[in-house]
């Protein structure tokens, strides 16, 4: 296991987030094959920003100006539903959900079907004002996370927005992500699945396949604006797509032979699979608890 203290910078929230994964297991009803506990929605192909240690900022990388469909949306939740889902649903992945203008409408009928689930957001918080931040949490938004880039005149702006709606820091987390290279701008940082190589900030893929466990499909299901699910968070170039939601049901993808493999490998330390075998992450920082339900669902 990854252990703290070998990370340069370690992101205080990941503990946070870890405990929430594994509280919110649950099971297929009347089984012992785990759900994912975090649904993320990577709801368009667009950002405003191109920040250095992101793919985007590739000038080759493809930045596309569509939008998930609200039925597309609907349909992921009807199903969740179905389930009684009660995990995370998280609007962030590859974009910047502010962007789109139906986001209200995305988190307020998630939060209206999904009622046991915790609906979050990721935002660079450039668009939001008091007026838009009161919108998000009146329409049923539970917790807001905000990269700043902008230093710490703009994390005093933000501090006092916070104050001004009387927002806990439980459910308003500011992130500085201003700080120095040599903090590693304040993020975890990975090579985003190899995707770095030509970013303004140049992360190499592998050279060889790192022997290591990677949690990610044993507890997240990822879906993009398009339908496709991906296999991974960290596939910013999108190589390892394990099915669409348009033509298939959320349980064929999340129980599919192709998902099952991926997890059979990663949870044995085979990154031998694309773009695995060239990503960098720490991928067992979250989601133990899932990888050994899987695990015991084989034995």
């Amino acid at each position: 296991m990854t252990k703290r203290s070998d990370l340069k910078f370690f992101d205080p929230q990941i503990e946070i987030k870890e405990k929430a994964v594994a509280e919110r297991l649950q099971f297929l009803p009347n089984s012992q094959t785990p759900l994912p506990s975090e649904v993320e929605i990577s709801e368009s192909g667009m950002c405003n920003r191109k920040c250095s240690f992101c793919p985007r900022s590739d000038p080759n990388y493809l930045h596309k100006n569509e939008f998930i469909s609200f039925d597309l949306h609907k349909k992921l939740c009807d199903e969740l539903s179905h389930l009684n889902f009660s995990g995370i649903i998280i609007y962030s992945g590859f974009v910047e959900p502010m962007l789109d203008k139906n986001i209200y409408k995305l988190v307020n009928y998630a939060k209206t079907v999904l009622p046991k689930a915790r609906i979050e957001m990721i935002s660079n918080g450039d668009v939001l004002n008091e007026k838009r931040l009161k919108k998000l949490y009146d329409s049923g938004l539970d917790r807001l996370q905000i990269s700043l880039y902008d230093g710490e005149e703009q994390h005093y702006s933000f501090v006092k927005l916070g104050k001004k709606l009387n927002l806990s820091n439980k459910n308003y987390v500011l992130r500085a992500r201003y700080l120095p290279e040599e903090k590693n701008f304040g993020i975890t940082l990975s090579n985003r699945g190899g995707m770095l190589k030509d970013a303004g900030y140049k992360i190499m893929p592998m050279k060889k396949k790192l022997e290591k466990k990677c949690f990610y499909p044993s507890y997240k299901f990822f879906l993009d604006y398009n339908g496709d699910v991906l296999m991974c968070s960290h596939d910013w170039g999108k190589k390892n797509i394990l099915g669409n939601l348009k033509k298939e049901t959320f349980l064929d993808i999340w129980l599919s032979k192709k998902s099952q493999s991926a997890r059979d490998k990663l949870n044995n330390g085979d990154r031998s699979i694309s773009p695995c075998n060239i990503c960098d992450v720490n991928g067992d920082l979250i989601g133990k608890k899932h990888h050994e339900a899987w695990k015991k669902l084989k034995s």
